[in-house]
Protein backbone atom coordinates (compact mmCIF):
# COMPACT_ATOMS: atom_id res chain seq x y z
CA UNK A 1 0.00 0.00 0.00
CA UNK A 2 1.43 3.36 -1.08
CA UNK A 3 1.06 6.10 1.51
CA UNK A 4 0.95 9.64 0.05
CA UNK A 5 3.60 12.04 1.32
CA UNK A 6 2.60 14.83 3.74
CA UNK A 7 3.53 17.45 1.14
CA UNK A 8 1.24 15.92 -1.47
CA UNK A 9 -1.68 15.67 0.93
CA UNK A 10 -1.16 19.28 2.03
CA UNK A 11 -1.66 20.58 -1.53
CA UNK A 12 -5.32 21.45 -2.22
CA UNK A 13 -7.03 19.25 -4.78
CA UNK A 14 -7.65 22.01 -7.41
CA UNK A 15 -4.02 23.11 -7.25
CA UNK A 16 -2.85 19.50 -7.47
CA UNK A 17 -4.98 19.00 -10.56
CA UNK A 18 -3.42 22.06 -12.21
CA UNK A 19 0.09 20.82 -11.40
CA UNK A 20 -0.72 17.38 -12.85
CA UNK A 21 -2.16 18.99 -15.99
CA UNK A 22 0.89 21.22 -16.48
CA UNK A 23 3.33 18.36 -16.23
CA UNK A 24 7.00 18.59 -15.20
CA UNK A 25 7.22 22.30 -15.99
CA UNK A 26 4.56 23.04 -13.38
CA UNK A 27 6.51 21.04 -10.81
CA UNK A 28 9.65 23.05 -11.57
CA UNK A 29 7.75 26.32 -11.28
CA UNK A 30 6.20 25.21 -7.99
CA UNK A 31 9.66 24.39 -6.61
CA UNK A 32 10.98 27.77 -7.79
CA UNK A 33 8.12 29.58 -6.08
CA UNK A 34 8.88 27.80 -2.79
CA UNK A 35 12.57 28.63 -3.17
CA UNK A 36 11.80 32.30 -3.87
CA UNK A 37 9.52 32.52 -0.84
CA UNK A 38 12.24 30.99 1.33
CA UNK A 39 14.78 33.58 0.15
CA UNK A 40 12.37 36.44 0.83
CA UNK A 41 11.69 35.19 4.37
CA UNK A 42 15.43 34.84 5.06
CA UNK A 43 16.13 38.37 3.82
CA UNK A 44 13.29 39.79 5.89
CA UNK A 45 14.78 38.11 8.96
CA UNK A 46 18.20 39.58 8.18
CA UNK A 47 16.88 43.10 7.68
CA UNK A 48 14.72 42.86 10.79
CA UNK A 49 17.90 42.23 12.82
CA UNK A 50 19.17 45.63 11.72
CA UNK A 51 16.14 47.29 13.29
CA UNK A 52 15.71 45.18 16.41
CA UNK A 53 19.38 44.39 17.03
CA UNK A 54 20.48 47.67 18.56
CA UNK A 55 19.81 50.33 15.91
CA UNK A 56 18.84 52.79 18.64
CA UNK A 57 22.01 51.88 20.54
CA UNK A 58 24.11 52.82 17.51
CA UNK A 59 22.44 56.23 17.32
CA UNK A 60 22.99 56.77 21.04
CA UNK A 61 26.65 55.83 20.66
CA UNK A 62 27.04 58.30 17.81
CA UNK A 63 25.50 61.03 19.95
CA UNK A 64 27.96 60.20 22.74
CA UNK A 65 30.83 60.26 20.25
CA UNK A 66 29.90 63.66 18.91
CA UNK A 67 29.52 64.94 22.48
CA UNK A 68 33.07 63.85 23.33
CA UNK A 69 32.15 60.80 25.41
CA UNK A 70 34.28 58.48 23.32
CA UNK A 71 34.72 55.65 25.81
CA UNK A 72 31.01 55.44 26.50
CA UNK A 73 30.29 55.36 22.78
CA UNK A 74 32.67 52.46 22.19
CA UNK A 75 31.31 50.48 25.15
CA UNK A 76 27.74 51.05 24.01
CA UNK A 77 28.51 49.65 20.56
CA UNK A 78 30.20 46.60 22.10
CA UNK A 79 26.82 45.61 23.57
CA UNK A 80 24.84 46.21 20.35
CA UNK A 81 23.67 43.09 18.48
CA UNK A 82 23.78 44.78 15.10
CA UNK A 83 26.07 44.07 12.12
CA UNK A 84 26.40 47.78 11.41
CA UNK A 85 27.58 48.46 14.95
CA UNK A 86 30.79 46.52 14.37
CA UNK A 87 31.74 48.71 11.41
CA UNK A 88 31.00 51.92 13.32
CA UNK A 89 32.94 50.64 16.35
CA UNK A 90 35.94 49.89 14.11
CA UNK A 91 35.91 53.47 12.87
CA UNK A 92 35.72 54.76 16.45
CA UNK A 93 38.54 52.56 17.75
CA UNK A 94 40.73 53.43 14.77
CA UNK A 95 40.20 57.13 15.34
CA UNK A 96 40.96 56.87 19.06
CA UNK A 97 44.24 55.02 18.45
CA UNK A 98 45.40 57.62 15.89
CA UNK A 99 45.99 55.13 13.10
CA UNK A 100 46.98 56.06 9.60
CA UNK A 101 43.87 57.58 7.92
CA UNK A 102 44.39 55.66 4.67
CA UNK A 103 44.86 52.32 6.45
CA UNK A 104 41.86 52.99 8.67
CA UNK A 105 39.76 53.83 5.64
CA UNK A 106 40.71 50.55 3.96
CA UNK A 107 39.86 48.53 7.06
CA UNK A 108 36.49 50.19 7.51
CA UNK A 109 35.70 49.66 3.82
CA UNK A 110 36.68 46.00 4.11
CA UNK A 111 34.39 45.39 7.08
CA UNK A 112 31.56 47.37 5.52
CA UNK A 113 31.86 45.38 2.32
CA UNK A 114 31.56 42.16 4.31
CA UNK A 115 28.35 43.38 5.96
CA UNK A 116 26.82 44.57 2.69
CA UNK A 117 27.82 41.36 0.90
CA UNK A 118 26.14 39.27 3.60
CA UNK A 119 22.98 41.34 3.30
CA UNK A 120 23.04 41.04 -0.48
CA UNK A 121 23.44 37.27 -0.45
CA UNK A 122 20.77 35.15 -2.17
CA UNK A 123 19.35 38.15 -4.05
CA UNK A 124 20.98 36.74 -7.16
CA UNK A 125 18.77 33.67 -6.73
CA UNK A 126 15.67 35.87 -6.90
CA UNK A 127 17.00 37.45 -10.10
CA UNK A 128 17.46 34.02 -11.67
CA UNK A 129 13.96 32.91 -10.68
CA UNK A 130 12.41 36.12 -12.00
CA UNK A 131 14.18 35.64 -15.33
CA UNK A 132 13.71 31.91 -15.82
CA UNK A 133 10.12 31.39 -14.66
CA UNK A 134 8.47 33.16 -17.66
CA UNK A 135 10.77 31.28 -20.05
CA UNK A 136 9.90 27.97 -18.42
CA UNK A 137 6.22 28.83 -18.66
CA UNK A 138 6.63 29.57 -22.36
CA UNK A 139 8.50 26.32 -22.85
CA UNK A 140 5.67 24.41 -21.20
CA UNK A 141 3.19 26.16 -23.46
CA UNK A 142 5.13 25.22 -26.59
CA UNK A 143 5.37 21.60 -25.47
CA UNK A 144 1.65 21.54 -24.69
CA UNK A 145 0.76 22.98 -28.09
CA UNK A 146 2.91 20.37 -29.80
CA UNK A 147 1.11 17.60 -27.93
CA UNK A 148 -2.28 19.14 -28.77
CA UNK A 149 -1.57 19.28 -32.50
CA UNK A 150 -0.13 15.76 -32.47
CA UNK A 151 -3.37 14.53 -30.91
CA UNK A 152 -5.30 16.48 -33.55
CA UNK A 153 -3.24 14.88 -36.31
CA UNK A 154 -3.71 11.42 -34.84
CA UNK A 155 -7.46 11.92 -34.85
CA UNK A 156 -7.42 12.06 -38.67
CA UNK A 157 -10.83 12.73 -40.19
CA UNK A 158 -12.59 12.28 -36.85
CA UNK A 159 -11.45 15.62 -35.47
CA UNK A 160 -12.93 16.60 -32.13
CA UNK A 161 -12.63 20.36 -31.44
CA UNK A 162 -12.64 19.63 -27.73
CA UNK A 163 -9.31 17.83 -28.09
CA UNK A 164 -7.66 20.93 -29.54
CA UNK A 165 -9.29 23.39 -27.15
CA UNK A 166 -8.47 21.21 -24.13
CA UNK A 167 -4.85 20.94 -25.22
CA UNK A 168 -4.56 24.70 -25.73
CA UNK A 169 -5.80 25.68 -22.26
CA UNK A 170 -3.53 23.09 -20.65
CA UNK A 171 -0.61 24.49 -22.65
CA UNK A 172 -1.36 28.08 -21.66
CA UNK A 173 -1.54 27.00 -18.04
CA UNK A 174 2.26 26.91 -17.74
CA UNK A 175 2.62 30.43 -19.11
CA UNK A 176 0.19 31.74 -16.52
CA UNK A 177 2.06 29.84 -13.82
CA UNK A 178 5.41 31.24 -14.97
CA UNK A 179 4.12 34.80 -14.87
CA UNK A 180 2.52 34.17 -11.49
CA UNK A 181 5.92 33.20 -10.12
CA UNK A 182 7.91 35.93 -11.89
CA UNK A 183 5.77 38.97 -11.03
CA UNK A 184 5.84 38.62 -7.20
CA UNK A 185 9.52 37.68 -7.36
CA UNK A 186 10.38 40.86 -9.28
CA UNK A 187 8.37 42.96 -6.82
CA UNK A 188 10.09 41.34 -3.84
CA UNK A 189 13.52 41.71 -5.43
CA UNK A 190 13.09 45.43 -6.10
CA UNK A 191 11.73 45.96 -2.59
CA UNK A 192 14.65 44.16 -0.96
CA UNK A 193 17.17 46.04 -3.10
CA UNK A 194 15.58 49.32 -2.06
CA UNK A 195 15.93 48.31 1.60
CA UNK A 196 19.57 47.38 0.98
CA UNK A 197 20.23 50.79 -0.56
CA UNK A 198 18.76 52.43 2.53
CA UNK A 199 20.98 50.30 4.80
CA UNK A 200 24.04 51.26 2.73
CA UNK A 201 23.24 54.95 2.98
CA UNK A 202 22.65 54.63 6.71
CA UNK A 203 25.99 52.88 7.22
CA UNK A 204 27.79 55.50 5.18
CA UNK A 205 26.13 58.25 7.20
CA UNK A 206 27.06 56.62 10.51
CA UNK A 207 30.72 56.17 9.55
CA UNK A 208 30.87 59.75 8.27
CA UNK A 209 29.55 61.01 11.60
CA UNK A 210 32.37 59.14 13.35
CA UNK A 211 35.09 60.71 11.23
CA UNK A 212 33.57 64.18 11.36
CA UNK A 213 32.68 64.06 15.05
CA UNK A 214 35.49 66.44 15.99
CA UNK A 215 34.72 69.11 13.43
CA UNK A 216 34.07 72.63 14.76
CA UNK A 217 31.67 74.56 12.57
CA UNK A 218 31.30 77.56 14.88
CA UNK A 219 33.57 79.73 17.02
CA UNK A 220 36.68 81.68 16.01
CA UNK A 221 38.31 80.83 12.71
CA UNK A 222 41.75 79.21 12.73
CA UNK A 223 44.01 79.72 9.72
CA UNK A 224 45.81 76.36 9.96
CA UNK A 225 43.58 73.44 10.68
CA UNK A 226 44.27 69.74 10.35
CA UNK A 227 42.15 68.41 7.46
CA UNK A 228 39.53 65.91 8.63
CA UNK A 229 39.82 62.21 7.80
CA UNK A 230 37.73 61.42 4.75
CA UNK A 231 34.95 58.94 5.38
CA UNK A 232 35.24 55.74 3.36
CA UNK A 233 32.99 55.33 0.38
CA UNK A 234 30.78 52.55 1.68
CA UNK A 235 28.61 52.77 -1.41
CA UNK A 236 31.34 51.06 -3.44
CA UNK A 237 30.85 47.96 -1.29
CA UNK A 238 27.53 47.21 -2.96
Amino acid sequence: MIVPSPIATAIPEPLRALIDAGGPVMLILAAMSVFALTIVLIKLWQFSRLRKGGAERVESALNDWQAGRWGEAVERLALADNPLAGVVRTAMLGSLHANDPAALREEVERRAQGVITALRSHLRGLEVIASLSPLLGLLGTVIGMIDAFRALEAAGNQVDPSVLSGGIWVALLTTAAGLSVAIPTVVALNWLERILEGVTRRLEDQVTRVFTGGLQLDGPLVSSQQPPVLAPRIRHAV
